[in-house]
């Protein structure tokens, strides 16, 4: 049997330390084993309680989130999650995920308790399907050797949720300069936190990675990130390929990967490479479908190194023909499909 994912409350509010708390634990599914109110006594209770999950706030006094998730580096548990206010600066909030939260919701700053309750549904939601590191992870097949591939792929599409900032890093820092295909990317993050995302994206990896603006080009060596509250749709110009931001069709992502991955089938059809990495929920599914329908190849992260195996699980299981792998050989899968040796 499945044990409860165990959780630590870190907020310097009292009040959202009761909130937060009373919330998960009316789920039934998850122990909240105990709150902190600053980063120092956060760290004193990680190191006594050893929590499945930190749900953990930014600013604090004395030592503040980034400074608990800079202790923390390189442990594999507990996850984080940063709940912080809406208005804190961006570049905070992605260099926690760049530290290795694996997700970030914004809190209202005037703590409504309307608004913390709303907020707690979907804390509940991302808490229940991580996955945390030493838990049972179903049997995953061996790895097939790499396919023989009757044409390239011209464009590559990729799609991911919670604990996609840390596997958008680690994919796009493999992959080589001279990528002879331009990469368009979804990720499910609040408003506000793309820009400063790209530039660091842009930081780490030998491609141009920019934010998406209305008319951007792709083209070999560019890596496009959707704009958050924004969906990107790709169009063909003649020989190029244009991103456009639509603030339309509505979706419970917004952006949302289906409306990308359907886009590139229409314009790229079987020189489609749909990637869909770490996440939850189903958003992608509808969009691989029309990528298989193409005749396009898909890539999906294996259960083996997903934070949350949602989005990958539900192209696996269509059986439309998508080739699993985990996260570190995504990019030379990757690599094999655009530039086959």
């Amino acid at each position: 049997m499945k044990s409860h994912p165990r959780v630590l409350v870190v907020d310097d509010s009292a009040f959202a330390r009761t909130v937060l708390s009373r919330v998960m634990r009316a789920s039934g599914n998850i122990d909240v084993i105990g709150t902190a109110r600053d980063g120092d006594d956060a760290l004193t209770q990680i190191a006594e309680l050893d929590p499945d999950i930190v749900t953990l706030d930014l600013t604090m006094p004395r030592l503040d989130g980034l400074g608990v998730l800079r202790a923390l580096a390189g442990r594999p548990r507990p996850r984080v999650i940063v709940v912080s206010v809406s208005t804190i600066d961006s570049a905070a909030g992605v260099e926690a995920l760049s530290l290795g939260a694996i997700d970030l919701i914004a809190k209202p700053s005037a703590l409504a308790t309307d608004r913390l309750y709303e907020l707690g549904n979907d804390l509940i939601a991302k808490v229940l399907a991580t996955t945390v590191p030493g838990a049972e992870v179903v049997d995953v097949a061996p790895l097939a050797p790499l396919p023989s591939l009757a044409r390239r792929s011209d464009l590559v599409v990729i799609g991911t949720s919670t604990g996609g900032p840390q596997a958008l890093t680690r994919v796009l820092a493999a992959l080589p300069a001279a990528l002879s295909a331009p990469v368009a990317m979804v990720l499910h993050i609040p408003v506000g936190y793309t820009e400063a995302l790209a530039k660091r994206l842009n930081d780490t990896s030998p491609l141009e990675v920019v934010e998406a603006y209305d008319g951007i080009e792709l083209r070999a060596g560019r890596a496009v990130l959707a704009r958050a509250g924004t969906h990107l749709k790709l169009v063909r110009d003649g020989d190029r390929i244009l991103g456009r931001l639509e603030v339309g069709p509505s979706h419970a992502h917004v952006p949302a990967v289906d409306e990308l991955f359907s886009s590139a089938a229409r314009v790229a059809g079987a020189g489609t490479l749909g990637v869909v990495l770490t996440g939850m929920g189903d958003d992608g599914l509808v969009g691989s479908r029309a990528i298989a329908a193409a005749g396009g190849r898909l890539l999906t992260e294996s259960q083996l190194t997903c934070v949350v195996y949602g989005m990958p699980r539900c192209v696996d299981e269509a059986n439309i023909g998508a080739r699993s792998a985990p996260l570190d050989h995504i990019p030379n899968e990757i690599t094999h499909h655009v530039d086959p040796t």
